[in-house]
């Protein structure tokens, strides 16, 4: 059965055997009401310094993928944004159409208000009210701001665990979320798979009905909405939305054609929009939507949000032996240092260095989805190392060209935020990455997953010692990155769930890093 052909009597049959799960009997009202059409919650996200982006997307049932023909081809939603949580004082309202077409997604783009303040925002349609939601405006580029307090996520695997990081997170009540990729999995592991917390019950998503559905599913997840409507949230996107390690107009599955995988990827490109809280975005030539973009947090800190898959060259020497296992030898493999290869694009490039180049503010962030620091796995009895060919150690021509345009752009206080590996990592991230003593240019942080496994903790332990840019790392916490943010430090802590099958983990900071402004160098608090 594929999932694009899940009757309702199967839905209903889905739900009925959910009902028995912890999540719902926990949970159940997320669900399980199927008249209110808000069963998705509320989001805002990519905020400027007058305005931001609110979203709500109406779904009667979200348990099967194509429930959207079950409401109208078009459906009037109501909306509110006022100063105060009571809504006494209400600045803006209007109406905006839930389209069949766009899976009767909502997103308003609010201008005209005042930087660098709170808002709150609430839908309406069919008689029913949605959550309410917090946003915020950023300051104006010239203003000074004090602080900023991030929250960066990554890799939520739906049946790995409960979202209880995302509740946590909420908690923290941070002034923005960055999302790094990996905000769903197009993947369904077997029923009988050991250690699951809960099920897709779905097919591989391939198709937009599919791909829809697991965002459905996802924010149908009580912690996720309670982090969608406790802030603003800026997102990009990885692999996993998509395909696994796929790169640019190539599934890493020979058996998928071209055309094939391009109409795949275009439907998912189209979920990841519909249903995140994004603000209209250009599109090029080929019709593929522009996703980096850069946001100004006053004089404090410029944040480039960088795009590493839809760009890139195919993986270093996918004919090779190990190319299927994610990894390939260094001194065989000529094209990790093919400087025609590039993992961001070079118009994307040139963009980041011109942003880079223009930035005044004191700190600058570079968020972007895949480890950059170098990764030299040496095995017993082989001549050659190896390097994991999907992140940039597969293009290190590219990272070359990065770590040159943060240096030579003479940027204040640089650091990279990085998703993707399933694990924490403190890295100094140097010109040149085989030589220590070469200038150290950035620092970089690696979040852990939401619920996603992680690498093997002993074997990339056991490499440490021949590479001493990674400070410091650990595979065995699922969790996230929580960021405190002022002129003159950036605190990192490394927080850590206690077990992502309990839906009441608790919370603790397995790391503390500072790195102090004028300086690269990361130390332990």
């Amino acid at each position: 059965m594929t999932d694009d052909s899940i009757s309702r009597r199967s839905a209903l049959r889905l739900l009925a055997g959910a009902a028995a799960t912890p999540w719902l009997l926990r949970h159940g009202q997320a669900l399980a009401n199927v008249e209110t059409p808000f069963t998705l919650g509320v989001a805002s996200g990519d905020p400027w310094s007058d305005g931001f982006v609110i979203w709500t997307r109406l779904a009667s049932a979200p348990l099967y993928p194509g429930s959207e023909e079950r409401l109208p081809a078009s459906m009037q939603v109501g909306w509110e944004v006022a100063e105060d949580a009571g809504f006494q004082r209400i600045v803006q309202r209007g109406y905006s159409a839930a389209l069949r077409l766009r899976g009767h997604a909502v997103h308003v783009e609010l201008r005209g208000l005042q930087p660098g303040r709170e808002y709150w925002y609430r839908f309406s349609a069919l008689g029913e009210r949605s959550p309410e939601g917090r946003a915020l405006t950023l300051p104006a580029p010239d203003a000074h701001a004090e602080r900023l307090r991030l929250a960066v996520a990554s890799c939520a695997n739906w049946e790995r665990g409960y979202f209880s990081a995302y509740r946590h997170m909420a908690e923290e009540r941070p002034d923005l979320v960055l999302f790094l990729g990996d905000y769903i999995y197009e993947y369904s592991l077997p029923l009988d798979t050991p250690g699951l917390a809960r099920h897709y019950n779905a097919a591989e998503a391939t198709d937009l009905a599919g791909y829809r559905y697991r965002y459905a599913l996802h924010h149908s997840d009580p912690d996720l909405q309670a982090l969608h409507a406790a802030a603003p949230c800026m997102a990009t996107w990885d692999d996993h939305e998509v395909q696994d390690d796929y790169s640019s107009e190539y599934s890493k599955d020979p058996r998928l054609g071209r055309v094939a995988f391009l109409r795949r990827r275009a439907a998912a490109y189209q979920a990841f929009l519909e249903n995140l809280p994004l603000r209209q975005v250009p599109f090029d030539r080929n019709g593929n939507p522009l996703i980096y973009r850069s946001f100004t947090y006053g004089n404090l800190a410029t944040m480039p949000l960088l795009d590493g898959r839809q760009y890139r060259s195919r993986q270093p020497c996918y004919q090779a032996p190990n190319y299927g296992k994610g990894h390939v030898e260094g001194v065989s493999c000529v094209d990790l240092k093919d400087p025609r290869r590039t993992l961001l694009g070079f118009e994307q490039e040139r963009w980041l260095r011109e942003r880079l180049t223009r930035s005044a503010t004191s700190w600058n962030l570079i968020a972007q989805n895949l480890l950059v620091a170098p990764l030299r796995i040496d095995r017993p009895g082989q001549d050659e190392e190896r390097y994991w060919s999907d992140s940039w150690d597969g293009y290190q021509a590219a990272r070359l060209r990065l770590l040159e345009s943060v240096r030579q752009s003479r940027v204040s206080n640089p650091v990279i935020l990085s998703g993707d590996y399933h694990s924490f990592w403190a890295n100094h991230l140097h010109l040149n990455p085989q030589d220590p003593s070469s200038p150290l240019v950035a620092a970089e942080f690696v979040g852990t997953s939401i619920t996603s496994n992680g690498p093997g903790y002993e074997s990339i332990q056991g490499i440490l010692p021949d590479n001493p840019q990674i400070r410091f790392y650990d595979s065995r916490s699922r969790g996230y990155l929580s960021l405190d943010l002022q002129h003159e430090r950036l605190d990192v802590r490394m927080q850590s769930i206690s077990d992502r099958l309990d839906p009441q983990a608790k919370l603790a900071t397995l790391k503390h890093f500072v790195v102090e402004k004028g300086s690269s160098r990361l130390r332990q608090a």
